[in-house]
């Protein structure tokens, strides 16, 4: 079922509540991928019903991002979800989910200013609105979010944890191309040379990972050859590489807890990201 409406939704689970059933979430800006169908999957494989929301959110776009170019595509969507096995697709506009005088913000102080945050400034603060207000509209038992975007994980299991909301926020797994390659709706931006430098952020983290396994603890050390790995590929720029304790996001000197070792990068115009968490237990 495909829906366009807030009314629509809340209609739909009501029915679904009468029954007792349960409901799962996963929310998405469209053009779907397998790191997506992973997330619709696990929730169809714990839940009794799945609602997928496909929405490009312009209120987490900065000036000069991609907004209008981000690659939406509903019909093709649509199909992928219910061959995943979702009940319902939710597909507002934007003035379905925004009042024109909207005045009311959800920021998540601390955990959101590092790492993408610090580059996005008004990235985290339209991502927890939309997500607040997604919560609120399906309220589902159980939500799904990808280990891939680490830092929005975070933030909406504290923004869950701090308002109090009844949901059980579920981190996934990043899924990967053959090659490595962390799946992105942003990498078909890339041309076939830039898709080929941007093995550089899987390749440049797994020799980190590799030298944290043989002992390398001082994080100035793994971010350099990251850091090293990325400027030999004429084609990468990075935008940041952080290592950070893995719950409060805050940098460390030393790896003495679990880390995680994030990093965005450039590939022409395209800024993607990659990360993994290092766990010392």
């Amino acid at each position: 079922m495909l829906v366009n409406t807030i009314k629509e939704v809340r209609e739909q689970v009501k029915a679904w509540r009468k029954e007792g059933l349960s409901i799962g979430y996963v929310p998405t800006m469209g053009f779907l991928h397998e790191g997506h169908k992973s997330l619709i999957e696990k929730a169809v494989s714990e839940n009794d019903r799945v609602v997928v929301s496909v929405f490009v959110n312009p209120t987490q776009f900065g000036p000069n991002e991609d907004f209008e170019d981000y690659p939406r595509d509903i019909e093709k969507d649509y199909a992928f979800c219910t061959e995943a096995g979702a009940n319902l697709v939710f597909n507002p506009e934007p003035e379905e989910m925004y009042f024109p005088d909207r005045c009311t913000t959800v920021n998540v102080e601390g955990l959101s200013k590092g790492l993408c945050g610090a580059k996005r400034p008004v990235h985290f603060g339209g991502v927890c609105l939309v997500v607040s207000k997604f919560l609120n509209i399906v309220t589902p038992d159980r939500a799904y979010f990808g280990e891939k975007d680490a830092q929005q994980l975070a933030i909406i299991k504290r923004m869950v944890r701090d308002l109090s909301i009844d949901v059980e926020i579920i981190g996934c797994p990043i899924v990967r191309e053959n090659d490595g390659l962390a799946k992105s709706s942003r990498n078909t931006y890339l041309s076939e040379d830039e898709r080929k430098a941007a093995l550089v952020l899987s390749r440049s983290l797994k020799k980190a990972n590799e030298a944290m396994e043989n002992g390398l603890r001082c994080t100035k050390e793994i971010k350099n050859i990251i850091e090293s790995e990325i400027n030999a590929e004429p084609l990468a720029k990075a935008d940041y590489i952080e290592i950070v304790d893995s719950e409060t996001l805050q940098p460390v000197e030393s790896v003495e807890k679990n880390v995680l070792v994030a990093i965005a990068v450039f590939i022409g115009k395209t800024r993607l990201i990659d990360n993994f968490t290092f766990r010392l237990n």
